[in-house]
């Protein structure tokens, strides 16, 4: 015997169960979509900084020698990271010491600034050597349509290299967050970083990054730095500045 009260209680029902299992896929749709979670907050004093090992072999770059590397990554980037964590205990002593004149804790915080930019840099340095040093179509395009075309963007790199040759500084191609620009960047030493900038591309021009190789050669180092380029670090740093734009509020 047929119910309608019955029949129409199962229609009712299960146009609930469909309601409710659309409105949680949007809701799981809404968070895959939500920036991910904040990591745990790391003390700012913590000297927490380890030496990142190389991502490629060395022995097989392109112009750029083993002992080159390894004397760069140990000695300049390895020093680096041992003053950044000595610099951030001794700013947690300071601190602590009412006595600590303010001139004395801005040299801390000085040296805390330039040896942050050196252990970074030198970071992205490393994780962007070690490729083929060819850039695939699609990137070339994206570069290239921020300065007209690619090799214009690759003479203007190499020109602002050249300028730093027979000093120190670093050359960074990066994503202006801030203006949604794409541009080259002339960076003097460890204490400059373009505000709002997520870097790309980095080059070293300390004289220590080519010298061992090609003493006073810096042009022939920065041919070699360019043979040895990993552009799919350059593609997924440029993947990851867009998508911190697109959830800019």
């Amino acid at each position: 015997m047929n119910d309608p009260s019955r029949r129409h209680f199962l229609q009712t029902a299960s146009l609930a169960t469909a309601g409710i299992a659309l409105v949680d896929a949007a809701r799981a749709a809404d968070k895959a979509d939500a920036a991910p979670a904040m990591p745990p907050a790391v003390p700012a004093f913590a000297p927490v900084h380890q030496p990142k090992p190389l991502a490629f072999d060395p022995a097989k770059l392109d112009g750029l020698s083993e002992k080159l590397i390894r004397s760069h990554w140990e000695n300049n980037y390895g020093g680096s990271v041992k003053t950044l964590n000595a610099v951030k205990l001794r700013l947690a002593q300071a601190l602590a010491d009412k006595d600590t004149p303010p001139f004395l804790y801005d040299d801390l915080k000085r040296e805390h600034l330039m040896r942050t930019g050196s252990v970074v840099f030198h970071e992205l340095y490393f994780e962007n050597l070690g490729g083929s040093g060819k850039a695939d179509a699609e990137l070339r395009t994206q570069i290239g349509a921020a300065f007209g075309d690619f090799d214009a963007w690759e003479t203007e790199f190499r020109r602002v290299g050249a300028g730093l040759a027979g000093g120190s500084g670093w050359v960074v191609l990066g994503y202006n967050l801030h203006s949604g620009q794409i541009e080259n960047y002339w960076l003097a030493d460890h204490l400059h970083s373009p505000a709002a900038t997520l870097p790309l591309l980095v080059m070293d021009m300390y004289e220590h990054a080519y010298q061992m190789d090609y003493g006073a050669g810096a042009a022939r180092y920065i041919d070699a730095f360019f043979r040895n380029i990993r552009w799919e670090s350059v593609a997924e740093r440029l993947a990851y500045a867009r998508r911190a734009v697109s959830h800019k509020p």
